[in-house]
Parts: C-alpha cells; structure tokens; sequence
C-alpha cells in the first residue's frame, strides 16, 4: 500500500514538496593555475554612485580571487570587455575560458567577436539556474550584504567602498583552498593597512584610516559569517524531478495546475544530473 501511494502520479504531481531542492551540486573541476577560467556575473538594481549603478563582480575559479568592477547602469557588452581588459585581462593575462549568464551583454555578437578575437572560449549557464555559476553568485550575495550593513545610511556613496569588500574577500582564507586568494596568487599575504599607531598633524589621514579599518573590520565578519553557512550537506537529500516553474504550459489557470509533470520517457543521460526527456507535443520545449 505505501509503494502504491508513493508512486501515485495525480499526487506526485500536485503535492506540495517537504523536501531540499531536487539535483546534486556538481563541482567546478579543479583547474591548474590561476585567472584561467573565470566566471561574471552582474549585480544590479543598485542607487546611482559616481555614476555607476551596478556591478561586475569576476571570480578566478583557482584562487577564487575576486574583482569588483562599478559600472553604468546601461553599460553595453563593449563596455564591459572594455572593462574586463582594462581592470582584469591586462593584470592576470587573457582567460582560456569565462562562464557567464545569458544576460544581453554575454549574448550579443559584439561581445562574441571580442571573445573570439582573444581566442576565449564562453560558457553561458542554464537559463533559470543561477547555480551554475554559483561561486560569483556568492560573491555578489557577499558583497551585496556588506554594502547593506556599511552603506545603509549612505546609499549614495557605496562605489566609494567596493574597494574594501574586494580587499577582504581576497585577503581571507579560503575554506576550498586553505589559503587566502592573495596568497594564492602572489604566494604572500600582502600588508594592506599597519595598524601601529603613530602621532600624525594631518587630521583627514587619521580618519581616513580609521574609515578604511572600520570598514575592513566589517567586510571580514560578514565573509566569515558567510563562509560558515556555506558548509552545508545539500546534497543528502536531493533526488531528481522536473517543475513546471519555468515550462509554457497552457493551463486555465496555472495556480491550479500541477507543480510537477511527467513521467516521461529518458531517451539520453547527458550528465550526473542533466536528462534528454521526450516531451508531449503540448508542451513544445
């Protein structure tokens, strides 16, 4: 009677899940130096700052070395291969490779033909699966809940303080790497602000220093914070299923439909957790 139950398809299909996200985590593979392969990524829908209203956060996958790039709200994919030359490529050398989203910049024929010119390969992710290029995500995530702590009353004023969560995130060590990305990458944790006290005529220096540590200080517990949550066991309880979140049914009314579909037929394994599926004609994906 419970395999029954179990495998009824009315309930298999309408039932709310009680249960983690379907799908294991598949990591990235280790690569054999570092600003090889990187992944980019956008964060968007932030206040006017110097100009810029976003921001272009690229991550190394072997150091995971990050840089923070402000940019204009309306910035073109020409712009931002502008950006990555100036403030990345011509710093740690050409990638072999970028993984990006399908966002208009990464998708445009401009951006491809920078791409090819420089001999890059692109990987564009799965549409509607942040995951995949989920160690920018994190930096983003990162990055986005400093900025909230430290420039909450000072919205206006954040492109000023993307240096300091960029310092802290390359300065602390890395639970994948045992080793912090500037040691990775330079081989040494570079002294970035003496903290001696000293007697000093110049006002403005001293609180610019005291600024500067106080928002260090605060980059570092948030990292810190952040990385602790990190270390979760996701993949324990995932299985596989298909949600109808982001299919083109036709329905009546989609909030009465079905939140899953199926079964259908697997007519080819692709990899650990992607299947070719043979789809009724109603749903023409």
């Amino acid at each position: 009677m419970r395999v029954y139950a179990s495998s009824c398809p009315v309930c298999a299909q309408c039932k709310t899940p009680r249960h983690l996200p379907r799908g294991k985590i598949q990591p990235l593979p280790i690569r054999q130096r570092p600003w090889s392969h990187l992944s980019v990524d956008f964060r968007t829908d932030l206040p006017p700052s110097q100009g810029n209203t976003k921001i272009l956060a690229v991550v190394d996958w072997f150091s995971k070395s990050c840089r923070l790039l402000p940019l204009p709200g309306l910035s073109t994919a020409l712009q931002t291969a502008e950006a990555l030359f100036t403030h990345v490529f011509r710093h740690h050398g050409v990638p072999e490779d970028i993984v990006s989203d399908r966002g208009p910049q990464f998708t445009s024929r401009v951006w491809r033909a920078f791409i090819e010119r420089l001999g890059v390969s692109v990987s564009l992710t799965s549409g509607f699966h942040p995951k995949s290029n989920g160690q920018v995500e994190r930096v983003n995530q990162d990055v986005g809940r400093f900025l909230q702590s430290y420039c909450q009353d000072r919205p206006g004023e954040w492109a000023a303080f993307i240096p300091w969560p960029e310092i802290a995130q390359n300065s602390l060590c890395h639970s994948s790497t045992n080793l912090s990305p500037f040691q990775c990458v330079l081989g040494y944790q570079p002294v970035l602000a003496p903290r001696h006290q000293c007697q000093i005529e110049a006002p403005a220096v001293d609180d610019w220093f005291r600024r500067s540590e106080e928002t260090w200080d605060t980059a570092h517990v948030h990292l810190q914070w952040a990385g602790r949550r990190q270390r979760t066991g996701t993949d324990r309880h995932g299985t596989p299923g298909l949600s109808t979140l982001h299919l083109p049914l036709h329905l009546p009314c989609r909030k009465l439909g079905p939140r899953f579909v199926g079964p259908f037929k697997v007519l080819r394994r692709l990899n650990k957790v992607c299947y070719r599926l043979q789809l009724p004609p109603r749903l023409p994906y």
